[in-house]
C-alpha cells in the first residue's frame, strides 16, 4: 500500500468508529475536508461526545436547530472566561482573557452596548464614502497580468485600513492589528505557527497592550472624545475602570472580530465565484443579487468555525446529557450546511430565497456585534470589482489556516486579466 496516497476522507468519515472522530483537529480544515465528518454526525449523532482528544474531552454540537437551542439557553451554557471562554483550548488562571463576548449576563450587555454605536446604521453610512475610496485604490493599484497574493493585497490591506480607522490606531502601523490578530488565534501546534509558546504569546499581548494603554491615556487626556472604539470604551460607565487585563481582551476580541471575519470572507468570495463560474455570471448579468450574494459568501464561508460554551448545570440537548463543567462546541460550519435548515446546503447559491438564515454571525445574545458593517465592506468590494469587470483567475488552490476556529485562507494566489 502507497503510504503517501492521499486519505480519502469520504471514506474514512464513515469507516471510523463514531467514537473517534475529532472534528477539533485542525487539520481538517487546513485540508478542507471537513464537512465529511460533519455529514455523519449530522446523521448519526448529532450531540457527539469525543472523549480523546489534545484539548481534552468535548461535545460537538453539529445540527442547526440544537446550536440555536444551546445559543439562546445561557442560564445553562455559559461563555464566560472564567471557565475557559471562546474556544475549545482553555485559557484559565494567568491566562485567562476577560472579554464581552466571554462573558455572561449581565455584564455581557453592559460593555457591549459600549461598542455598540460604531456600527450604528448611520455612523455605516458615514463609513460608507471611507470603505469605497479605499477598496478603489487598493484595486487599482494591483498588478494586472500577473501572478499576486489576494489575501496579502487585498484581504488584508483593505481590513487592517478599517481596523485602524475603527480604533482611530496609527494608520501607518495597521498591519500591527493584523500581526496581534493572527497571534491571538494561532495553534501552538501548527508547523507554520507565529509564536512558539503561550510566554510568547503573552509578550506579544504585553507589546499589544501598551500600544493600546498609549491611546487610552491619550483619549482619557483629550478635551473632546471621538467616535472611536477606545474613546467609546474610555467614556462607557461599563468599561473606563476595567482592569488591564479586560481592557486588552476586549481590544483582543474587536481586533480579531474585526480583522478575520471579513478578511476570509474577502478570500472566499473570489475563490467560490471562481469554483461557480454559473453564479458568477448571473451577478455579472444582475448586480442587483449581492444583496443576497453577500450573506451567502458568509455562510458559505462561515469565518469562524465554532464558539465554545460551559454547561453550568447537567442538560439535555438532542437527547443527550450534557454534565455540568462539560465543554460543548456549537460547530456553525456544520450548522450552515445542515439540509434540515438550508436547502441544497453544499451548494453555493447567490440568489437564495433566504440568504441571511445562516450561523455566521452567531445567534441571540452573542450575535455579532459588527456584523452590518462587515457586510458592508464585501458588498461594496463587489460592486467595486464588478463595475470595472475584473477578471480574477485564483491559480492554484488557496492555503488555508491551520486552525479548527478560525476558518480562513493564508495565501491565495490570483491574476487578473489585463
Amino acid at each position: 500500500m502507497n503510504e503517501h496516497a492521499p486519505i480519502d476522507h469520504a471514506k474514512l468519515a464513515e469507516s471510523m468508529p463514531l467514537e473517534d472522530i475529532n472534528v477539533s483537529d485542525p487539520k481538517l480544515y487546513q485540508q478542507d475536508v471537513w464537512m465529511h465528518y460533519f455529514d455523519r454526525l449530522r446523521r448519526e449523532a448529532p450531540v457527539h461526545y469525543c472523549k480523546d482528544s489534545p484539548i481534552g474531552p468535548f461535545w460537538s454540537i453539529s445540527k442547526y436547530k440544537d446550536i440555536v437551542s444551546v445559543e439562546v439557553n445561557h442560564k445553562a451554557f455559559s461563555s464566560s472566561s472564567t471557565f475557559g471562554g471562546i474556544t475549545l483550548r482553555d485559557r484559565t488562571g494567568d491566562l485567562e482573557l476577560p472579554m464581552f463576548i466571554a462573558m455572561d449576563q449581565p455584564k455581557h450587555d453592559e460593555q457591549r452596548k459600549i461598542v455598540q454605536p460604531i456600527v450604528s446604521p448611520a455612523n455605516l453610512a458615514k463609513f460608507e464614502g471611507l470603505i469605497r475610496s479605499r477598496i478603489q485604490n487598493t484595486l487599482d493599484s494591483l498588478p494586472r497580468g500577473e501572478a499576486f497574493d489576494w489575501v496579502d493585497k487585498v484581504s488584508i490591506e483593505l481590513t487592517g485600513q478599517m481596523l485602524a480607522t475603527l480604533f482611530d490606531f496609527p494608520f501607518e502601523q495597521r498591519r500591527k492589528l493584523t500581526y496581534w490578530s493572527d497571534v491571538a488565534t494561532t495553534d501552538l501546534n501548527n508547523p507554520d505557527r507565529l509564536i512558539n509558546s503561550e510566554e510568547e504569546r503573552e509578550q506579544v499581548f504585553g507589546e499589544c497592550l501598551g500600544a493600546f494603554m498609549q491611546l487610552w491615556n491619550q483619549r482619557v487626556n483629550a478635551k473632546e472624545l471621538g467616535g472611536d472604539l477606545i474613546s467609546m470604551l474610555v467614556s462607557g460607565e461599563a468599561t473606563r475602570n476595567m482592569n488591564p487585563r479586560e481592557y486588552l481582551g476586549n481590544v483582543i476580541l474587536l481586533i480579531v472580530g474585526g480583522n478575520d471575519t471579513t478578511r476570509n470572507s474577502m478570500t472566499g468570495s473570489v475563490w467560490f465565484f471562481n469554483q461557480n463560474p454559473d453564479q458568477y455570471a448571473k451577478l455579472r448579468a444582475n448586480p442587483a443579487l449581492l444583496e443576497s450574494a453577500v450573506p451567502e459568501i458568509i455562510r458559505y464561508q462561515t469565518p469562524l468555525a465554532y464558539m465554545r460554551r460551559t454547561a453550568l448545570a447537567d442538560t439535555e440537548v438532542g437527547g443527550k446529557m450534557i454534565k455540568k463543567g462539560d465543554k460543548l462546541a456549537m460547530w456553525y460550519i456544520s450548522g450552515n450546511r445542515d439540509g434540515d435548515a438550508i436547502e441544497n446546503p453544499d451548494q453555493f447559491i447567490i440568489d437564495r430565497e433566504r440568504p441571511r438564515q445562516h450561523l455566521s454571525f452567531g445567534f441571540g445574545i452573542h450575535r455579532c456585534v459588527g456584523n452590518r458593517l462587515g457586510e458592508l465592506q464585501l458588498k461594496i468590494l463587489w460592486e467595486e470589482i464588478l463595475k470595472r469587470d475584473m477578471k480574477i483567475e485564483v491559480l492554484a488552490p488557496p492555503k488555508r489556516v491551520y486552525s479548527s476556529f478560525v476558518h480562513g485562507y493564508q495565501e491565495m494566489m490570483v491574476k487578473i486579466a489585463p
